[in-house]
């Protein structure tokens, strides 16, 4: 996939918006992940009965937003799933979205991931060994020859890895639907999800003609018909999502509308006819990307106005001020976010970011305080580490800021210049001390990969 980053912060300014994105480092290097406290806490509430009744700790399953248009998920080790933007926007209701996080669970308790690197290098055999023969008869003056015998093992290695695969995505819809059925959930969602995606790969087909054995995943309608009798001999397949699971679910795909679809996309899908809740939370965000900041604050302080305590109306009408260069009178309505969820990181880091944006020496300890309180829960978070490390700057405090540094870059990846701020720190905090320990520690861990990453 070809993954869109949405950077709707400002490191010069210094301050985070309630859709946060930024490049995922190291073993997913490219996905632009948005992070949103609304939308993770629904998925969290999505997962955790599906991870425990797999048998995983639904703590160790971790669920993110991808900033990609595109129709698609996906699991990687060792135990996250991805969801599209594309994806969570086509999707019509709470149980289809559940039906696709099942599924993905499903290859993480199968451990279809670990699996699926050992399917790829026994494809890779016959592709080796035609590479061999092929060569041997180009060098014996058989180019042609070499040619056809190393392109027969290129498409034998590809069918073979395609055959492993399509047994994995087979196995992971069997698996998603026990874990539906131990949730007592419908499956009808996953069901009419792929019945969708069957559909449109017939109106394809009309002009493609796919290969069916070419495809890694079971081809549509081979897939509709298999969960068909798991559909039909549930229990639960009557089962609706709740008028408030369904309202969250609609919140979230507005705000993410607002914030990703093109403006005029965004207002067409929720005119200024349409007078809703959902349609007036997604105008509030396509207004402030015109920008119209005054439409913006109109449409999110009557949001406000009928339900005062919804944290996340006051984290936006806070990322409008602060996109307004406004960041004091943000402060707020961040500190009523953080006040009524004060364990969500994401929100210390809005109200953080706009008190360093202020350049108001005075708030910078308070700043810090709410950054300590967000790596309590998310110490691998780059963003936080990169508003710490602001923090200690402007209370002078350059070792802190050094260390706050180099965390920042040991998250990211980047051992070489983790190494470099993780020394200057030690040289000059107390040696002995628990920060000295830290800075020992990222030394210690990020001076061998550093050496391989030279290498």
């Amino acid at each position: 996939m070809s993954p869109v980053t949405f950077r709707k912060f400002s490191f010069a300014a210094g301050f985070a918006t309630a859709l946060l994105a930024y490049a995922l480092p190291a073993d997913a290097q490219g996905i632009g992940l948005l992070r949103d406290t609304e939308t993770e806490e629904m998925l969290k509430s999505y997962e955790a009965p599906l991870a425990r009744a797999a048998g995983l700790d639904p703590n160790s399953v971790k669920t993110h937003l991808v900033g990609d248009p595109s129709l698609n998920a996906f699991a990687m080790q060792p135990a996250n799933i991805f969801i599209c933007a594309g994806m969570l926007l086509w999707l019509r209701t709470p149980n289809e979205l559940i039906g696709v996080m099942a599924h993905e669970t499903g290859h993480i308790s199968g451990a279809h991931l670990t699996r699926g690197s050992f399917g790829a290098k026994k494809a890779m055999i016959p592709m080796l060994a035609s590479l061999v023969i092929g060569l041997g008869a180009m060098l014996a003056g058989a180019g042609e020859l070499g040619m056809v015998m190393m392109g027969l093992g290129q498409a034998v290695a590809e069918a073979q890895f395609a055959t492993f695969t399509r047994v994995q995505e087979s196995s992971a819809d069997q698996i998603a639907a026990k874990l539906l059925l131990a949730t007592r959930q419908s499956p009808m969602g996953m069901y009419n999800t792929f019945r969708r995606f069957a559909q449109a790969d017939a109106m394809r087909a009309v002009y493609n003609r796919p290969d069916r054995f070419g495809s890694s995943h079971p081809v549509g309608q081979d897939r509709v018909f298999d969960l068909n009798q798991k559909v039909e001999a549930s229990p639960y397949r009557e089962v609706q999502d709740s008028p408030q699971a369904l309202n969250t679910f609609q919140m979230v795909q507005a705000k993410l509308a607002g914030f990703v679809l093109p403006v005029k996309d965004a207002l067409t899908r929720y005119p200024v006819s349409d007078t809703s809740a959902t349609a007036r939370y997604a105008r509030s965000f396509t207004y402030m990307r015109q920008p119209n900041f005054q439409k913006a604050l109109a449409e999110i302080t009557s949001l406000i106005d009928e339900e005062p305590n919804n944290p996340y109306f006051y984290e936006v009408r806070g990322q409008i001020q602060v996109s307004m260069a406004k960041p004091g009178l943000a402060l707020a309505d961040y500190q009523k976010a953080v006040n009524l969820r004060p364990n969500a990181p994401q929100l210390r880091l809005a109200l953080a970011g706009a008190q360093l944006a202020t350049e108001n020496p005075a708030l910078a300890e308070d700043a810090l305080k709410n950054l300590k309180a967000a790596i309590l829960v998310e110490d691998d978070d780059i963003f936080t580490w990169y508003q710490t490390a602001q923090a200690y700057s402007a209370l002078k405090n350059v070792p802190m800021a050094d260390l706050s540094t180099a965390e920042l870059w040991y998250n990211a990846g980047d051992m070489r210049r983790a190494l470099v701020f993780a020394t200057r720190a030690r040289g000059k905090l107390t040696q002995g001390g628990a920060d000295w320990e830290r800075a020992q520690d990222i030394i210690g861990a990020a001076g061998p990969l550093a050496s391989q990453q030279r290498g």
